[in-house]
């Protein structure tokens, strides 16, 4: 069999093992498949990872960079909930807890109790509880699920479902799908609706186990590696469906959930992407439409017809806030593709639309830029914003944001952004 120049090309480029080459070759000029991802664009990355493949030198640096990140993820955890050196209230060590970041000893209390809040002031305890091991998992699982999907190496796929299992399905470890405790408040609460943000961080990580489980059963002529990583088996799959449906349940039922639904600021945004990311992914999507349905509503009430975000802005961090409920906006506009709710190109009749909303924050991502005017008590970050201007010069096809994302790079994604989010080729 002989092997096409850009295959070889990317052995020395990407390491492909020389069976996984010896396939692409066979099939080369295949239909790429797509993989099961919501948040993510299947075509897309089924389409960026032919590119590699083939020796795409635009994105050798990008695949480079990953395999280093993967590498070094191949050490992390394994991660529980039951490792925490505190039981949660309920005494139960499955049962998720963390500390409300902003919350402090009131000094003028011999005990410090109750807590006080200092907005965008984090406390030291935060990261005593479950939401760090929780965000290290979930970025493990991320970086080695993309790994295996671009490079085919088994072991980023085997250490994968390692620290899922881990988190999510073994007994002994597992944790138990509720937030009753997240974010609690000495003096004041066990737990309450804001810590359901929490686990935001598990949104991008159920995309990733879509690289992992490949496409959904009876599709045919797969390539090998697209069928999904023998490490994550159909029961895996089976029971972390199961367990984010458990999981959306509770959101949906329980008094802290109900709480966070009725927030009305970027907890609000992504509870809303929480509840349809998890439902999809658990393939309830009847339950993601009715969350993504009214989320229109939403817009009219947290964005300006200038494109300002007045309850963000109001924080002690407004451009990271600004930023980060953006950044859930566009993953709602993602998953409103999935039940087909348009909120890509949704705008009131004054105006409001999450493009407007980009539109007010891109000039102060610019070099030379007019200075953030409002309050920011840490270092303002103009990355923050570029994975969303990269997603907005993909969809929107506009030159202003195409002309902004290669100004500003991939930000703070080392690269990552250049294999999900590609620019069009000219």
């Amino acid at each position: 069999m002989t092997l096409l120049p850009g295959v070889l090309t990317a052995i020395a480029i990407l390491g492909f093992s020389a069976a996984a080459v010896a396939s692409a070759g066979e099939k080369a000029g295949a239909p790429a498949a797509v993989p099961r991802v919501f948040l993510l664009d299947g075509k897309l990355l089924a389409e960026t990872r032919a590119r590699a493949a083939g020796g795409d030198k635009s994105l050798a640096r990008a695949v480079e960079d990953l395999r280093r990140d993967a590498d070094k993820a191949l050490k992390a955890g394994p991660f529980s909930v039951v490792f925490k050196k505190t039981a949660a209230p309920s005494g139960d060590k499955h049962d998720y807890m963390s500390q409300g970041p902003y919350w402090w000893p009131d000094p003028s209390k011999p005990d410090g109790l109750p807590y006080i809040r200092k907005d965008g002031e984090v406390h030291p305890d935060r990261g005593a509880f479950d939401n760090a091991p929780m965000g290290r998992m979930a970025s493990a699982v991320e970086t080695l699920a993309t790994a295996y999907y671009f490079t085919g190496h088994e072991p980023y796929a085997a250490h994968a479902a390692k620290l899922l299992r881990a988190w999510f399905l073994d007994a002994e470890t597992r944790m138990n799908p509720n937030l009753n405790f997240g974010q609690s408040i000495p003096g004041v609460t066990e737990g309450r609706g804001a810590g359901i943000i929490d686990t935001t961080a598990l949104v991008r990580m159920v995309d990733a186990v879509g690289l992992l489980a490949g496409l959904r059963p009876g599709v045919a002529g797969l390539r090998p590696g697209e069928a999904g990583s023998p490490s994550w088996t159909a029961a895996d799959q089976k029971a972390l469906q199961e367990w984010f449906s458990k999981y959306v349940d509770w959101m949906l039922e329980s008094k802290i959930g109900k709480e966070e639904a009725a927030a009305h600021n970027n907890h609000k945004t992504w509870y809303i992407v929480q509840v349809a990311a998890f439902s999809l992914f658990a393939g309830r999507p009847d339950v993601a439409r009715r969350a993504v349905a009214d989320a229109p509503k939403l817009v009219d009430s947290q964005i300006e017809p200038d494109g300002r975000q007045p309850l963000e802005l109001a924080r002690t961090k407004s451009w990271d806030y600004s930023s980060m409920n953006l950044d859930g906006w566009f993953c709602l506009a993602r998953l409103g593709d999935a039940v087909g709710v348009d909120i890509w190109n949704y705008r009131s009749a004054d105006g409001r639309s999450i493009r407007k909303a980009l539109d007010f924050l891109l000039p102060y991502a610019a070099s030379g830029g007019p200075e953030w005017p409002h309050k920011q008590i840490v270092k303002f970050r103009a990355g923050r914003l570029a994975g969303i201007i990269r997603r907005a010069a993909i969809k929107y096809g506009d030159k202003q944001y195409a002309d902004a994302a290669a100004a500003l790079g991939s930000g703070e994604s080392d690269d990552r952004t250049d294999l999900l989010w590609p620019m069009p080729r000219q």
